[in-house]
């Protein structure tokens, strides 16, 4: 666990015990061993970091989804806010083979056994559900109910779970229009083609604020349909990994996950749709 080879140790036993006693005033300390950084937790996401996972950018203020969720299992592991350094990674470089600069990272990744090779996964803290985008000025974009997009053209990408949820939760009076990609579905809510779009709720607050001028998130479908799970990267083999893992299964256990989701994603312009 300590630097100090055993050999050095035994030489220098006094100072042995002073280090031990020093390591054990409390349970971020005693992580600490395993950290980037001595005493602090380094957390990392990305440049730049999008609502409503995080808020205006700016992860060290808690506000946003994920920035809240770091925050919460640095607690539960026990570091103190202020033990909580942030760093910026690209998507891919996080989840590449090789040393990393920070301890956890967080920007939707979802769980992959590829992935796994590469990189260590804590337990889920979200699990996607699939959410209804609408151009702006169209009367599925004042929908407040499922019931209000029946006689709405919907469209989705072929092959994906927003397709059999549209069909379950919606069931339209339409016929669904089933296109090849997102992206070809983005391109006929521009034209007007269709009304709505059926995709996973990440995309969809990428749709609506990237790629449309006036787009609006109905809200989610409450479907039992599994979605990706996202979870925290670490380096692989991290000895973080396990109590990361716990802290998560805390949070979920006592229903912090679930607040923090209604708060920072349902609030923040993603209704359920009953």
């Amino acid at each position: 666990m300590f630097r100090t080879s055993r050999t050095v140790a035994v030489a220098v036993g006094a100072v042995a015990i002073l280090a031990l006693s020093a390591c054990s005033g409390g349970d971020a300390q005693e992580s600490g061993s395993g950290t980037v950084t001595e005493g602090k937790l380094t957390i990392a996401t990305g440049e730049p970091a999008y609502a409503p996972w995080v808020m205006n950018d700016d992860p060290e203020s808690g506000e946003g989804f994920e920035a809240a969720v770091a925050y919460a299992v640095a607690e539960e592991m026990g570091y103190a806010e202020d033990d909580v350094e942030w760093v910026r990674t690209s998507f891919d470089a996080a989840i590449a083979p090789g040393p990393k600069d920070f301890d956890l990272n967080l920007q939707q990744f979802s769980v992959s056994e590829d992935r796994k090779k590469a990189v260590d996964f804590s337990s889920p803290y979200y699990e996607t559900t699939q959410a209804v985008v609408a151009a702006g000025g169209t009367d599925a974009a004042d929908a407040k109910s499922v019931a209000d997009l029946k006689d709405a053209v919907i469209g989705v990408a072929s092959g994906t779970t927003s397709l059999t949820v549209a069909e379950e939760v919606i069931a339209p009076n339409k016929d669904l229009q089933v296109f090849n990609s997102v992206d070809d579905a983005v391109a006929a809510l521009q034209n007007g083609n269709i009304d709505a779009l059926v995709t996973d709720l990440p995309g969809a607050f990428y749709v609506r604020d990237a790629q449309l001028d006036d787009g609006v998130i109905v809200g989610q479908l409450d479907s039992a349909e599994g979605g990706d799970e996202f979870a925290f990267v670490l380096p692989k083999d991290s000895a973080l990994t396990e109590d990361v893992s716990k802290a998560v299964d805390a949070l979920r256990e006592d229903g912090t996950l679930d607040e923090l989701a209604a708060e920072w994603i349902a609030d923040q312009g993603a209704p359920v749709l009953k």
